[in-house]
């Protein structure tokens, strides 16, 4: 398999950026009809696994791209 091509490389990453930010106030959404305290729902975000595997991802794709 060759190795994807920089244009592809920062594709993917404008769509996970752009799925990570729909999913962030997604999650800050329900946490508002929920009256979460501002503390609870950082906390939430931080450690939300979805967000963790989107963050993992994205330093990998740019470190890819910076190679």
């Amino acid at each position: 398999m060759s190795q994807p091509s920089s244009k592809e490389l920062q594709e993917s990453i404008q769509e996970l950026t752009a799925y990570k930010k729909r999913l962030t106030e997604e999650v800050l959404n329900i946490g508002q009809k929920l009256r979460m305290p501002k503390d609870k729902l950082d906390a939430t975000i931080q450690e939300h696994p979805e967000l963790t595997t989107i963050n993992q991802a994205l330093d990998k794709l740019k470190a890819q791209l910076g190679e």
